[in-house]
């Protein structure tokens, strides 16, 4: 499965709820989300729209790597 490639950083942090993640602040136009599944993990999302393809394979990549998913499996799991 492709990275979307419209999507944006709150669009993101919605997808992202699936897996537990929670906004835990705001900061300018940032947002850092936490989940406490599988052990405390944190990430930092830009609010830009569309998320540069790099920047949202960075997140996807660190994600995939807190929850030992596979790349694919991630994606059928927020997106398919």
């Amino acid at each position: 499965m492709r990275l979307p490639r419209d999507l944006s950083g709150s669009d993101l942090a919605h997808s992202l709820r699936k897996l537990g993640y929670s906004l835990t602040r705001q900061t300018g136009s940032h947002l850092r989300l936490t989940t406490y599944e599988h052990g405390e993990h944190h990430l930092t999302i830009p609010l830009h729209s569309p998320l540069r393809i790099g920047t949202l394979s960075a997140i996807l990549a660190d994600v995939s790597t807190h929850f030992k998913l596979t790349r694919e499996r991630l994606l059928e799991n927020l997106f398919g």
